[in-house]
């Protein structure tokens, strides 16, 4: 599979037949490497709504025909976009045609930009081609961190490091050592003052309490 980080919390995963988008926060986003329409997409998975993780889904889902998924209060409102719509919840799983996606929870908020509640947020687990990729969504640390690594065996955790509305990064770090990702990539920060921490200082703290880290430029595409 390929994994291209779109900065942010955003990610494109994808192999010869499927483009699996997480969190597509591009328009607004002073680090975005391109324009929502350049992006293509047969499933969107979002972890909660706030503008900086719903960000072009809509639009991207809407001109791609895309399934998004979602919990269920954020996918009624996307509903009434007219979208494809998936509905879950905390701790449930469902099996998709490309692999397996379940939800975790996730210590933050969610509601659009007009203040409307949408649900809870999530984590996410995407199993695909038989690899199980976490995606934390913004949290603090919690110590169901531990459970997640033991039952799902994790082998690629996207983890925020921004701090202010997330995880910094020495609980990150707590967090990796809960979870055991064979590896493990800093996500969330640097997009706005506010969350600005330097992601090799994470990696570096990773790789000392013997675990493996890489840190992704904005755009870099790696093969997993």
């Amino acid at each position: 599979m390929k994994i291209k980080y779109l900065s942010h919390s955003g990610f494109l995963i994808s192999n010869d037949k499927y483009n699996i988008l997480i969190d597509p926060y591009i328009t607004g986003n002073p680090n975005a490497i391109c324009n929502a329409s350049d992006i293509d997409a047969n499933y969107i998975i979002l972890t909660h709504a706030h503008g900086d993780h719903l960000g072009d889904a809509i639009s991207i889902a809407d001109r791609c025909r895309s399934c998004v998924i979602a919990v269920n209060e954020l996918g009624k409102y996307l509903d009434r976009f007219n979208l494809r719509v998936h509905k879950m919840h905390i701790g449930g799983a469902y099996n998709f045609d490309f692999g397996r996606v379940k939800f975790t929870i996730a210590h933050h908020g969610s509601s659009n930009d007009d203040g409307m509640y949408m649900g809870e947020p999530a984590g996410i687990i995407l199993t695909f081609e038989g690899k199980n990729i976490y995606h934390c969504g913004d949290t603090g640390l919690f110590m169901d961190m531990k459970l997640i690594g033991e039952i799902d065996e994790i082998d690629l955790m996207l983890v925020p490091i921004g701090d202010n509305f997330t995880m910094g990064i020495d609980d990150a770090i707590r967090a990796v050592n809960f979870v055991n990702p064979k590896l493990a990539i800093p996500i969330h920060y640097n997009t706005f003052p506010v969350i600005a921490a330097d992601p090799y200082q994470f990696k570096e703290k990773v790789i000392a309490n013997g675990k493996n880290a890489l840190v992704m430029d904005f755009g870099e595409e790696i093969e997993f």
